[in-house]
Parts: C-alpha cells; structure tokens; sequence
C-alpha cells in the first residue's frame, strides 16, 4: 500500500513559512470573530431589556436569534483551537472534526428557537398584544447598524471552515431579521397594527429554520462521510479506471475529514506489464490536480491473469461499484449459508 503526503513546505526552515503565515491567519480570524463577538452580546443585552419594556415579541425572537449567533461564534473560537491540535493517541486525525458538531449543535439551536417562535408568532397573531413601535423601529435600527459591523468583521476572516461561513450566515440573516423588525415598527407606530410584530417575528423564525436546515445538512453530510460537494465519485473511478494500465479500481472512499480537508482511499487493480507506482502517480496526479484531494491512500496490485472478475476477492468485503474501462459493475455479494 502506498500512502503519500504532500506537503506546502520545502522543509527548510525560514522562520516565516507557511505555518508561521497559517498561524498568523488564524490569530487573525479568531480576532474578527471576537470583534463581532462583542458587538452581538452587547447589543442583546439591550434588545432584550428594551423588548420586554416595549412587549415586543419581534425584538426578543432577534435577540434569540443573537444569541445562537453569539453561540456559533464562541463554538467557532473553542473549535478553532481544538482543531489546531496536533493529531495523538487514539484520535489520529487530531480533533478536526470539532467545528463540524459546533456546527451540528448550531443549527440544532436554530431550528429548536425557530419551532418556538413559530408557535409565540402564531399565537401572537391570534391575540395581539400592545407594541410600542417606536421603540421597536428604534432599536430595530441601531440593529442595523450593529449587524452591519459584525457581519463585515467575520467577513474578513477565512470562510472556507464550515463554522466561520456559519456564523457569517447567520449574521447576514439576522440583518435581514432586523430590517423586518424596523419595518414592523414603523407599521406599528404609523397605523397601529400591532400584528405586524408577530408578522415580522414569523418572518425570523422562517430565516431560523433555513440557516439551521443548512447547516444541520451540512455537518450531517460530514458526519456520514458522504463525498464534498461538487465531486462525484461515480465520476472520478470512471477516469482512474481509464488510466492507462488500469483494469480496475475499486473499494473507492471520497469523504471529509472536516470542511475543506478531503480525502480519498482506493484499490487499484493494474496489468501485469504495468508498473504500479506508476500507475499510483497517474491516479494521485488525477485526484490531487483535477478533484483538489491532496490526502490519499491507494493500494496498487496486479489484476490476477486467469480471471479479472473475480477480482474483488483481493478485499474480504469488498464494496461500492467496481469500475473498469469498459463501465461501472457491482460485486455480486456472496451470502454464507445458514447452519
């Protein structure tokens, strides 16, 4: 079996390489996330107060929706450093998988708030109660304002990591819940209907539910080992398997180990006048140069002379279709018989 690691540094040491600059990113990140961090907890605390005095239940679904916004920031700063973390012992990927169960946890706070304020929206359109709008059109507006700026500092950090895009989408949501609560209060205060709140509190729950729908698919994706987005292992065995030299490749695993970090193991069955490393570096130069999937382990090994068919013997369970030049086939599933 052969396992290559690639890896950005020429191994000499600069005192200024690439790690000394991924680490300078990372201070970087975590400093936008604590700006914004202190913005949204501050203005809560206000929303909050100035909800209840102003019996407004779509200034109190935004500060909710803050605080799950809070909440993902503060999972994205401990996964952060927990990720960082060299891998060791029993955990031989290190704890990268940490920012996807903040993730996970996430939108599951979400979709739990959305599902609550659904249910005070509705009742509040059944039996509005007084809302003072001028407070609500107010504070709405100095939310605005304060979305704006949290929303810009998580921009500036790296968005490929599935926690930060989270957070930032969850900002970026919460300014729109805003906007509405502005307009809701200016309704209130011009006309007096006072279902407007409720009408704007439904509207939150609505942008609730999507953000934490998709953040809980995501992480659920990585959780099962499905292949990233946008690659289609269908697609890739198909063109190893028209390498050439190869007979066959099977056994073929495309996963994430975290957000950005894919991986990908193998099978590969050559001919016997073929030379398996380099048949090896013709599939790697495939997946790392075409698919981006720079951690790879393959096994290489000669198809057998008297029978390529039977080749899926070479693994005790073998799994997933079988590709060959000629198309993709199924291993037949051999069933002990019962005692």
């Amino acid at each position: 079996m052969d396992h290559l690691d690639h890896h950005d540094s020429d191994g000499h040491d600069h005192g200024h390489g690439p790690g000394h600059t991924h680490a300078i990113g990372k201070d970087a990140d975590r400093r936008y996330l604590t700006g914004a961090l202190l913005l949204i907890t501050g203005f809560m605390a206000v929303e909050v107060i100035v909800g209840l005095i102003a019996r407004s239940l779509a200034l109190i679904s935004d500060a909710g929706h803050m605080l799950t916004d809070a909440a993902s920031i503060v999972f994205a700063l401990i996964a952060m450093r927990l990720a960082a973390r060299p891998a060791r012992g029993r955990y031989t990927w290190g704890l990268k998988r940490a920012e996807i169960l903040s993730a996970q946890l996430n939108g599951l706070t979400l979709l739990a708030l959305a599902a609550y304020f659904t249910y005070a929206g509705i009742q509040r359109l059944i039996h509005p109660p007084e809302v003072e709008g001028m407070l609500v059109m107010v504070t709405g507006a100095v939310g605005i304002v304060v979305n704006i700026a949290a929303t810009w500092l998580i921009s500036k950090a790296n968005r490929s990591s599935l926690n930060v895009e989270g957070a930032f989408q969850h900002l970026l949501n919460d300014l729109y819940a805003f906007i509405g609560t502005t307009l809701a209060g200016v309704v209130v205060w011009l006309t007096g209907f006072a279902r407007a709140d409720a009408v704007a509190a439904l509207l939150v729950a609505a942008l609730m539910l999507k953000a934490g729908w998709e953040l809980v698919r995501a992480s659920g994706r990585v959780f099962l080992e499905a292949a990233p987005a946008g690659l289609d292992p269908d697609a890739i065995g198909a063109q190893a398997a028209a390498l050439p030299g190869v007979s066959e490749i099977h056994d073929l695993h495309i996963w994430e180990v975290t957000s950005g970090y894919p991986a990908a193991s193998a099978h590969l069955l050559v001919t016997a006048d073929t030379d398996c490393h380099t048949a090896r570096r013709a599939a790697e130069e495939l997946l790392r140069d075409t698919y981006g999937i720079s951690h790879l382990t393959l096994q290489v090994d000669h198809a057998p002379a008297d029978d390529r068919a039977s080749s899926p013997a070479h693994c005790a369970d073998p799994h997933g279709p079988v590709h060959r030049p000629e198309g993709p086939t199924w291993p037949t599933i051999r069933l002990q018989p019962s005692a």
